[in-house]
């Protein structure tokens, strides 16, 4: 098969597909590291009148299905996070009902298992925003998760950050929550390059200091955390990091450029996972983690590490617009009808990045069915800048 793509300088290319896909053969084995793929959401494009300017109508089925794909490989899920675009076109009325509707879904899923984000997103972050406003935000999601019989991921907040005077102010807000969370919680560190408005997070711009606090936080409530993760895109500081948490607190790597080998680990340690990648290459990645499970783990590198291209180029900067890239390749995989995001996030990449993601989504056996991908393909660029076959 046989594609023209656009280049990034405005040239055409024909690409000649490779159209291997790599998927699970036979009965998967358990991995032997606890993995969360942070799971996106399918829109309704024909409810949805003003993508701009009002909530996402989403379709259930359509989006709970995805969910029992990834239960299926053998994942659990990162609910409502921001894969599911929280506090990018999906607002808390909406991640409120993704939340309850996950949860009771997965109770009629033998197996089936998931944690849900816990921010504060409905409360609005500005000057005259208080600690103690914060703190009640985040217990009213934190009830809607356990009303359900849900586990918390304690999500970033835009509003914290505005607000908060100092590390002690982190400290003593998440030590809270942390005590009063009826189950252990997953810290969740999001950096800057995923949301601009966190950036000084944990009450300092100098990471080293930032992970510090992180630390102590940690140390001081190990027996409510079960572990935490980050998403720096630089793996020393995850390193730094998770050769300092106590016993038992996982490190839950969210470094979408350096996944592979920090969850093959070295002599002093590995990390899980709880990525927004996994959404798109699930069943190479089920396929790569079985080789892990099974102790072979060159062969796990050997499927994965094709796939961080993959990643980073989804991750790119401005690295915030990930999700376009996630929802594009759940569509050519045939998860959903339609390129259609919400908030109209579909715009958010051009197509010589969406070309680019074919390429490599082919390369490292991501298209599970390549004639349907080539269909879908060519109709996004016939539209979108007009390529005819």
């Amino acid at each position: 098969m046989q594609i023209t793509l656009p280049q990034v300088d405005g040239t055409l290319m024909p690409y000649a597909l490779k159209a291997r896909p790599i998927v699970p053969t036979g009965k998967l084995a358990p991995f032997n590291r606890t993995v969360f793929a942070a799971a996106h959401v399918v829109v309704n494009p024909l409810a949805t009148v003003d993508p701009w300017d009002a909530s996402p109508a989403i379709d259930w089925e359509r989006t709970l299905a995805f969910r029992e794909h990834l239960w299926s490989l053998g994942f659990k899920i990162a609910e409502a996070m921001d894969t599911a675009q929280r506090g990018m076109g999906v607002d808390w009325p909406v991640a409120r009902e993704l939340i309850q509707r996950s949860l009771r879904h997965a109770k009629t899923i033998p197996g089936a298992d998931l944690a849900c984000g816990v921010g504060t997103d409905q409360l609005l972050p500005g000057p005259d925003v208080t600690l103690a406003q914060v703190e009640a935000a985040y217990r009213e999601q934190l009830e809607v998760v356990e009303a359900e019989g849900g586990r918390a991921i304690l999500m970033a907040s835009r509003a914290l950050v505005r607000c908060a005077g100092s590390a002690d102010d982190y400290l003593a807000l998440y030590g809270r929550l942390l005590r009063d969370a009826s189950k252990p919680v997953v810290l969740h560190w999001l950096g800057e390059m995923f949301d601009p408005a966190l950036r000084g997070y944990w009450g300092s711009t100098d990471l080293p200091t930032a992970l510090d606090t992180v630390a102590q936080l940690v140390r001081d409530n190990a027996s409510h955390v079960e572990g935490i993760k980050v998403s720096l895109l630089d793996a020393k500081w995850e390193l730094d990091l998770r050769r300092r948490l106590p016993a038992g607190v996982k490190m839950y790597t969210g470094d979408d450029f350096n996944y592979a080998e920090l969850m093959a680990g070295d002599e002093q340690g590995h990390s899980h996972g709880l990525l927004g990648i996994f959404d798109p290459i699930a069943p190479v990645a089920a396929v790569a983690l079985g080789e892990l499970a099974a102790g072979r783990t060159e062969r796990f590198r050997e499927l994965l590490d094709p796939t961080v291209t993959l990643s980073r180029e989804i991750f790119r900067a401005p690295t915030r617009h990930y999700k376009a890239g996630v929802v594009f390749l759940a569509w050519l995989n045939g998860h959903q009808d339609h390129f259609s995001m919400a908030g109209g996030l579909q715009s958010a990449r051009g197509a010589a990045h969406f070309a680019r993601l074919f390429e490599l989504a082919d390369g490292c056996g991501v298209l599970t069915d390549p004639e349907l991908a080539v269909l879908r393909m060519e109709r996004y660029l016939s539209v979108a800048c007009g390529i005819r076959k």
